[in-house]
């Protein structure tokens, strides 16, 4: 199971877009669409500081880095949760998951299992600290409860060499699609082609077939 492509952005539009490593408000350090190293690498305390040369590129980056941390958290909701889930309850689970990293031991959980979905609904808004994330625990409490969907383009805001983000005014707005072609944007790894099993795979056996095609003339 995977995410929808509307809950896919709207995981990304709460996250945003930083082309650069920065300080969340924890003060860990942070890169992309709120990758940290708990979620593997890169770790973005050993990234280069500010902003990236090629600004394009350093969006590709974000999401090509968000990609991998999706498979994980996807994942991880699948393996935590034991009951079947409509694609809207698992967009709004994966969105608490990779925000939270907490799928595993929260009270939302143990009343899904339990088949108490009201009350798993209200236990999104548990984790509502600091304050400034309980709009998103509302949002996806909603999400999850009646499937809305919130809408709007994705910001990508600036951050200086210190890890400081300016949030007075995003350098840019991805449209809906630009964000969808770039999260789901497939591997660009040329597939290896195995021989044929009928072809010589090896100089000796084309020499082979070489002089066995001279005599057969002869």
């Amino acid at each position: 199971m995977h995410m929808t492509d509307r809950g896919l952005l709207a995981l990304v539009r709460h996250e945003g877009l930083v082309p650069g490593p920065y300080l969340d408000v924890k003060q860990v350090w942070t890169f992309g669409i709120g990758h940290t190293a708990a979620a593997g690498r890169p770790d973005p305390a050993t990234m280069p500081r500010g902003m990236p040369a090629d600004l394009d590129a350093g969006i590709r980056d974000a999401f090509r880095v968000f990609r991998t941390d999706l498979a994980r958290y996807e994942a991880a909701v699948l393996h935590a949760v034991k009951v079947p889930l409509a694609p809207h309850e698992f967009d709004a689970l994966v969105s608490f998951h990779y925000n939270t990293g907490g799928i595993a031991k929260a009270a939302l959980t143990r009343h899904l299992n339990a088949g108490n979905r009201v009350a798993a609904a209200d236990a999104f808004l548990n984790w509502r600290r600091p304050a400034s994330i309980i709009p998103r625990r509302e949002a996806e409490r909603d999400l999850f409860r009646h499937g809305r969907y919130p809408g709007g383009t994705i910001p990508v805001w600036s951050v200086d060499r210190t890890g400081r983000v300016d949030f007075s005014r995003p350098i840019r707005r991805l449209t809906e699609d630009e964000a969808l072609a770039l999260a789901r944007e497939p591997s660009r790894t040329p597939p290896v082609l195995a021989p044929s099993p009928t072809a010589p795979t090896d100089w000796f056996a084309r020499l082979a077939a070489f002089f066995s095609t001279l005599i057969r003339r002869a």
